[in-house]
C-alpha cells in the first residue's frame, strides 16, 4: 500500500494548479455553488445594493466590459508617461510574487502620502478658511445676533406676530382677474363724444389701478387718487380738425397726474411714509461707512488689540490701531476715547498725538494739538498740523513763528512760513533762514529768486560756500547771469562747476545734467541748456560708442520736446565727427522738422564743405532754397554740386526737375541730352522719355525709349513707358507686344503683369487676362499683387463667388500679406466683417493696409472718433502711404471741421508719400505731373466712392 501511495498526496497543489486541465477535463457547477433556485419574479435579497451590485447578470456584464477593457489597446488609452490605462496583465493569473509586488507598492503609496499629510492637510485648511472669509456662512454672519437672543424675555417672544398671509383675497388669487384688451376703435368713438369724465372708480383704491373700461367711464391709471383729473379726457387731447387722440397731450397730462400725486404723499403726515418729490434715492454720502470685514473677524481683532493694550499700555501703535478699527466700523466716539487714553499712556508719541488731532473735531483738536506742543515742544510735525487747523492766515502765521522759535532749524517750517508772507517780507524771513539752515540748497535759491542781480550774486556764492557739493546752486548762478545778458559768463561758471564738484569729490551724474539741462531749455535758458549739455555730453562714455550715445540722447531729447539741447547735442557731435555724413543728415532732418529754413541752409552750406561728396546734402540744400522760391540760388547749388560730384546721376535729375516744375522746359532737354552724353543711365533715360511724354511730344518719346532700350533693355519702367504710350494713341497691338517683349526680359516685373493683364480685361478678352495673370503667379509665386489682381479681375466680371475662393488660396500662399487681408475684409457680407478684421489683426498686426481697412470699418459703421483714432494710426506707421492720406482726408471732408481738415492736408504734405494704388494712379498721371501733394491729394480723395 505504502509503495503504491503517490509522493504527492496530502501536500498541496501548486501554484496555478487547475486538476484535469491537461486531459481536457472541463469544470462543472453544483447546486451548492449558485445557491437554491428561486423564481424570477422573486425579489432578491440585495435589491438594495449599489448599481453593478445587484444581480448575477450585473456581475456577469461588469466581468464581459472590464476583458474587453482589458483587451483594448488603442492608442487613444496610451499615455506617454503612465502607458496604457488598463492592466495589460490582469486577464493572467494573481500569483504570490504579484501580491508581494502590490504589499511593496501599497506600503511605498503610504509611506509618500504620510510624508505629504501634513503639508497637504495645511494646504487644504488654508484654502478652506479663505472661502470662508470669502463666503461666510449665514450662522456665522449672524451668530453675534443669535447670542442676542439669549436677553430676550418670554413677553418679548410671544409678543412676536404669527406669520401669515395678509393679502386680501383678490391678491391670493390673482387668476380670477381677467383683464381684456380695448380695441382703438372703441377709444376714438367715446372720445369724439366729448364727455368729461373726472371721477375715479373706488375699486382703483383697492386694486391698485387695472386698465379697463366700466361703462362709458374711463378708469384712472394711477390708482388711490381722490383729485380731479383737470381735463382728462376733454377734446382737448385730441388733435385739432380729426377725431384721432394726441399722444403728445395724453403725455403732459399724465405728468401732470404724477406731480399731484408727489405733492400729495409729499404733504401727507398721518401715518404715510413722506417721499421726498426731487428724487427718490436716499443721499447714500450721508450714511455711516459699514466695514467690509466679517463681525467674527472684528471682534478677534478688538480682542487681541485690547491684550496688546493690556501688556504694553506704553505702545504707541497699539493704541493707534485700536481707534482706527473704531473708527472703520462707525463707532467715532469710542474711538476717540480710546485715542484720548493713548496720549496719557504715550505722551511723548508723535503718532499718538497726530491721531488724536484727526480724529477729533475742530476746536477740540486745537486743544489736543496744544496739549501735543507742550509735551512735544521740538516736533516739527505737530507744529505744522497746528496751522493746518488755523483757518486764518494771520493765525497760521502766529503759529509757525510760535514754532521757528522753538525749532529755527526746520527747513519744513522756514517753507511753509515763508509761502504765507508776500515778496518783501519773505526775503527777510529767507535771509533769516538761510542763517539757521545754511545747508538747505532750497532755501539759497528761494532767497537768490527774490533778491536783486547784485545781492543774488552774493547770495549764490555764499550758497557756495556753505554747500560745495550741490549742482544746482552753480546751474542757478549760470541762469542767473544769462538773465541778465553775461552769456558769456555762463560757459565759464558751468566749466568751474564741474570742477568744483569734482574736487569735492561730487561723482558727475551724466543723466542727472542732462534732465537739468532740459529742464533750462524749457524754462528758456538756452545758453544755460547749450553750456551743460556740452559740459557734460561726453563724460562717462567709451570713445568708440560715442556716435550712437550722442543720437539716442537727441532723440531722448526731442521726444521730451527739449529742442535746444538736441540742436546742443548735435553741434557737439559734428565737432568731434566733422567728416560723417549721417551725423550731417540727422542734424539736418532736425532742423527741417524742428527748426527754420535759416538753420537748415545754414547747417547744409556746413555740411557740404566737410561732406562735399554727399550727394543727398546738396540736393536738400538745393530743395530748400526752390521750396523758398529762390530758384537762381538753387541753381548754384546745384552746379557746386556739379563740381564735387561730375557725372552723378542724382545731381543731374534734381538740376532737371529744378528746370522742368519752373517750366524751363528747353534747359531741361539739354540737361537731359548732356546727362544722356556724359553719364547714360537708365533713370536719365526714363526721365528723358517722361519729359517728352508729358509735353506731348509722342513721336520723340518713342524715339527715345527704342534707344534706351537698346542700351537697358532689363529695365522694366521703360517697357511699361512704351506700352503705355502706344495705349494712349489707342494701337492696342503694339501696346501689347510692348508688354509681351518687356516679360520676356523682365518676367519678375509685377506691374508689368498688370499693365498686360488690365489691357486684355479693357477690350474684352478676359479669359486671356485671366490666363496671363495665372501665368504669372507660377512665375513669380508668393506674389500678393497678382494674387490681388486675380482676385479683383473676377470680382469686376461679377463672379463673386471665384473670387472668394481665389481669396482663400491667396491667403494661403501669403499669410501675412496685409494687402491681402485688406481686401478680404471688404469680400464678407457686412455682418463677417468685423470677425475677419480681427484675423487679419492677429496675423498683420502692424501693417497699414490692414489698419486701414479697420478704419474704413469703422467709417462705414458710423463709428466716427473710433474710425478717426484708426486713422491716426495708419498714417503714423506709414506715412509713405498716399492712400492712407487720401482715405484720412475724405473721411474729413465729410466728419471733420475745417481745421481738422488743414491738419491732415498739411502732414500729409510735410510726409510727401509716394505709394499706394490709388495715389500713384492719379499722381503718375500725364495730365498731373506738375501738380504739388496737396493738390494730388484733394484729386485722390474726390476719386472714392464710399462703396465699402
Amino acid at each position: 500500500m505504502n509503495k503504491k501511495k503517490k509522493p504527492f498526496l496530502g501536500m498541496p497543489a501548486p501554484l496555478g494548479y487547475v486538476p484535469g486541465l491537461g486531459r481536457g477535463a472541463t469544470g462543472f457547477t453544483t447546486r451548492s455553488d449558485i445557491g437554491p433556485a428561486r423564481d424570477a419574479n422573486d425579489p432578491v435579497d440585495d435589491r438594495h445594493a449599489p448599481p453593478g451590485k445587484r444581480t448575477v447578470g450585473d456581475q456577469m456584464k461588469k466581468s464581459q466590459a472590464a476583458d474587453d477593457d482589458d483587451e483594448d489597446l488603442n492608442d487613444t488609452n496610451y499615455d506617454e508617461f503612465n502607458g496604457y490605462a488598463g492592466s495589460l496583465f490582469s486577464s493572467g493569473p494573481y500569483e504570490k510574487d504579484d501580491e508581494e509586488a502590490d504589499a511593496i507598492y501599497a506600503a511605498l503609496d503610504k509611506r509618500m502620502d504620510e510624508r505629504r499629510k501634513e503639508r497637504r492637510e495645511q494646504r487644504e485648511k488654508e484654502e478652506i478658511e479663505k472661502y470662508r472669509m470669502e463666503r461666510p456662512k449665514i450662522q456665522q454672519q449672524f451668530s453675534d445676533l443669535k447670542r442676542k437672543l439669549a436677553e430676550v424675555t418670554e413677553e418679548e417672544w410671544l409678543s412676536i406676530p404669527e406669520v401669515g398671509d395678509a393679502r386680501n383675497k383678490r391678491q391670493r388669487n390673482p387668476r380670477y382677474e381677467k383683464l381684456t384688451p380695448v380695441p382703438d376703435s372703441f377709444f376714438a368713438k367715446h372720445l369724439q363724444t366729448g364727455e368729461n369724465h373726472t371721477s375715479v372708480d373706488p375699486r382703483q383704491t383697492t386694486s391698485g389701478g387695472s386698465s379697463g373700461w366700466e361703462g362709458q367711464g374711463l378708469e384712472s391709471q394711477f390708482g388711490g387718487l381722490n383729485t380731479p383729473y383737470p381735463g382728462g379726457m376733454t377734446p382737448g387731447l385730441m388733435t385739432p380738425g380729426t377725431g384721432e387722440l394726441d399722444m403728445r397731450k395724453i403725455g403732459q397730462a399724465r405728468n401732470t397726474l404724477m406731480d399731484m400725486r408727489l405733492s400729495q404723499v409729499s404733504d401727507s403726515v398721518s401715518g404715510q411714509t413722506v417721499v421726498d418729490p426731487k428724487g427718490y434715492l436716499t443721499d447714500l454720502n450721508s450714511m455711516i461707512p459699514t466695514h467690509g470685514g466679517d463681525i467674527n473677524d472684528i471682534k478677534k481683532a478688538r480682542l487681541l488689540l485690547k491684550s496688546v493694550r493690556e501688556t504694553n499700555p506704553h505702545h504707541p501703535p497699539a493704541w493707534i490701531a485700536s481707534a482706527r478699527l473704531e473708527e472703520v466700523t462707525g463707532k467715532l466716539q469710542v474711538a476717540r476715547n480710546l485715542i484720548m487714553k493713548g496720549t496719557e499712556m504715550c505722551p511723548k508719541s508723535e503718532d499718538v498725538w497726530l491721531e488724536a488731532a484727526r480724529l477729533q473735531p475742530g476746536d477740540t483738536a486745537k486743544a489736543v494739538v496744544a496739549q501735543a506742543v507742550r509735551h512735544l515742544p521740538q516736533s516739527v510735525r505737530i507744529y505744522i498740523r497746528a496751522a493746518e487747523l488755523e483757518t486764518d492766515i494771520r493765525a497760521k502765521k502766529r503759529v509757525l513763528r510760535k514754532a521757528l522759535e522753538h525749532v529755527p532749524n526746520s527747513v519744513r517750517l522756514w517753507k511753509a512760513a515763508v509761502e504765507l508772507e508776500e515778496p518783501e517780507d519773505a526775503r527777510i524771513m529767507l535771509s533769516r533762514a538761510v542763517e539757521c539752515c545754511p545747508t538747505s540748497v532750497e532755501l539759497w535759491l528761494a532767497l537768490a529768486r527774490l533778491e536783486t542781480y547784485e545781492n543774488a550774486r552774493k547770495v549764490l556764492n555764499k550758497a557756495r560756500e556753505n554747500i560745495p557739493t550741490d549742482r544746482h546752486i552753480w546751474i542757478t548762478a549760470a541762469k542767473l547771469e544769462e538773465a541778465n545778458g553775461n552769456t558769456q559768463m555762463v560757459e565759464k561758471i558751468i566749466d568751474r562747476a564741474i570742477t568744483s564738484l569734482r574736487a569735492n569729490g561730487v561723482e558727475i551724474n551724466r543723466e542727472q545734467w542732462i534732465q537739468d539741462a532740459e529742464e533750462c531749455d524749457k524754462a528758456g535758458s538756452v545758453a544755460t541748456c547749450q553750456a551743460v549739455m556740452r559740459a557734460v555730453i561726453g563724460i562717462g562714455i567709451e570713445e568708440e560708442d560715442r556716435k550712437h550715445t550722442w543720437m539716442e540722447d537727441a532723440d531722448s531729447c526731442v521726444a521730451h520736446n527739449a529742442l535746444e539741447c538736441a540742436r546742443a547735442i548735435y553741434a557737439y557731435a559734428l565737432q568731434v565727427f566733422p567728416s560723417k555724413k549721417s551725423v550731417w543728415l540727422r542734424a539736418a532732418y532736425f532742423e527741417k522738422n524742428h527748426g527754420t529754413r535759416e538753420s537748415l541752409e545754414a547747417l547744409l552750406q556746413r555740411a557740404v564743405a566737410h561732406c562735399p561728396k554727399a550727394e543727398v546734402l546738396w540736393l536738400m540744400g538745393a530743395k530748400s532754397k526752390w521750396l523758398a522760391g529762390d530758384v537762381p540760388a538753387a541753381r548754384s547749388i546745384l552746379a557746386l554740386a556739379f563740381q564735387a560730384n561730375p557725372n552723378s546721376e542724382e545731381i543731374w535729375l534734381a538740376a532737371v526737375k529744378l528746370e522742368s516744375e519752373n517750366n524751363e522746359y528747353e534747359r531741361a532737354r539739354r540737361l537731359l541730352a548732356k546727362a544722356r552724353s556724359s553719364a547714360p543711365t537708365a533713370r536719365v533715360f526714363m526721365k528723358s522719355v517722361k519729359l517728352e511724354w508729358v509735353l506731348g511730344n509722342l513721336v520723340a518719346a518713342q524715339e527715345l525709349c527704342e534707344e534706351a532700350l537698346k542700351h537697358y533693355e532689363d529695365f522694366p519702367k521703360l517697357w511699361m513707358m512704351k506700352g503705355q504710350i502706344e495705349e494712349q494713341e489707342e494701337l492696342v497691338e503694339k501696346a501689347r507686344e510692348a508688354y509681351n517683349q518687356g516679360l520676356k526680359k523682365c518676367p519678375h516685373s509685377t506691374p508689368l503683369w498688370l499693365l498686360l493683364s488690365r489691357l486684355e480685361e479693357k477690350v474684352g478678352q478676359l479669359t486671356r487676362a485671366r490666363a496671363i495673370l495665372e501665368k504669372s503667379r507660377l512665375k513669380n509665386p508668393k506674389n500678393p499683387g497678382l494674387w490681388l489682381e486675380s482676385v479683383r479681375l473676377e470680382y469686376r466680371a461679377g463672379l463673386k463667388n471665384i473670387a472668394s475662393t481665389l481669396m482663400a488660396k491667396a491667403l494661403q500662399e501669403c499669410p501675412n500679406s496685409g494687402v491681402l487681408w485688406s481686401e478680404a475684409i471688404f469680400l464678407e457680407a457686412r455682418p463677417q466683417r468685423k470677425t475677419k478684421s480681427v484675423d487679419a489683426l492677429k496675423k498683420c498686426e502692424h501693417d497699414p493696409h490692414v489698419l486701414l481697412a479697420v478704419a474704413k470699418l469703422f467709417w462705414s459703421e458710423r463709428k466716427i472718433t473710433k474710425a478717426r483714432e484708426w486713422f491716426h494710426r495708419t498714417v503714423k506707421i506709414d506715412s509713405d502711404l498716399g492712400d492712407a492720406w487720401a482715405f484720412f482726408y475724405k473721411f474729413e471732408l465729410q466728419h471733420g471741421t475745417e481745421e481738422q481738415r488743414e491738419e491732415v492736408r498739411r502732414r500729409c504734405e510735410n510726409a510727401e508719400p509716394r505709394h499706394g494704388e490709388l495715389w500713384c494712379a492719379t499722381s503718375k498721371d500725364i495730365a498731373n505731373w506738375q501738380r504739388k501733394i496737396g493738390e494730388i491729394l484733394v484729386l485722390v480723395a474726390a476719386r472714392i466712392k464710399n462703396t465699402f
